[in-house]
């Protein structure tokens, strides 16, 4: 069943998703060639606890982290760790939290030091996507719209989308219906309403869609080992015009200066 929200419960669904993009943003302050996963998940929860919320993936389905943090092939869900980011490295975060009893899930993928043109360019047109994808977010429309929108722009370029994960409802759980697929046919899909809130998040490869689970039992990664870019944003359906919920405008604050 699809939980429709009133006007109050999307302020405090927006109130969690800007959070997310707080958290991110010292996230970002932190990256650099040299630095362990794992610091900046501890930076996260230390973070979100200060500003009165709780991490939302600790302790979700048993997840002991605070934020995915995937490298390169990895595609969502990866561990922090011990392991170094290095010059040239992609990496996705996502971060959720619970703040109020409604739940804010962002993700965004940053690039460290020089990075490969053709990774760069990856990273710019699935965040591209995930735009086209939030347009068709509209009273009326379907979920094969948006992941009509999402596919279209990406296949563009060669790359390909996951289709083993997809976004999400949002809002007293981390997981509602329905689901966003980030490919489609037009028209086709749950029809979409206002009041629904949803997770996008194109998941996108270099090489091709097909990924494999490792022996962790949670991090995902491209089976022919090219890199991954992941970006998300919570959005309220609407009529006329998607609004978006979360932000990156701290992250590339951060990443501008």
């Amino acid at each position: 069943m699809v939980q429709l929200k009133t006007e109050e419960e999307i302020e405090l669904l927006r109130l969690s998703s800007l959070l997310v993009g707080k958290t991110l943003a010292e996230v970002a302050k932190m990256l650099r060639p040299g630095i362990q996963t794992i610091e900046l998940d501890k930076r996260a929860e230390e973070f979100i606890r200060d500003h009165g919320a709780v991490p939302g993936f600790k302790g979700y389905n048993g997840f002991p982290f605070t934020l995915c943090i995937s490298v390169n092939e990895q595609v969502v869900h990866g561990f922090p760790g011990k392991r170094e980011l290095r010059d040239g490295d992609l990496v996705s975060v996502d971060c959720g939290v619970l703040m109020n009893g409604f739940y804010g899930d962002s993700a965004y993928s940053f690039g460290i030091g020089e990075m490969d043109e053709a990774v760069a360019l990856l990273m710019k047109h699935t965040k591209e996507a995930l735009y086209k994808g939030i347009e068709m977010a509209l009273d009326g429309k379907k979920t094969g719209d948006i992941g009509h929108a999402i596919q279209t722009h990406v296949e563009q370029y060669g790359y390909s989308v996951v289709r083993d994960l997809v976004g999400h409802g949002l809002g007293k759980n981390l997981h509602e219906a329905p689901q966003i697929p980030n490919y489609g046919r037009r028209g086709n899909g749950k029809k979409l309403v206002e009041g629904m809130v949803i997770a996008i998040e194109p998941m996108i490869n270099l090489g091709k869609r097909h990924v494999v689970q490792e022996g962790d039992g949670w991090t995902i990664r491209t089976a022919d080992r090219k890199p991954s870019a992941h970006y998300e944003h919570d959005v309220a359906v609407k009529k006329g015009k998607a609004e978006i919920l979360s932000t990156f405008e701290y992250i590339e604050e951060v990443l501008n200066k």
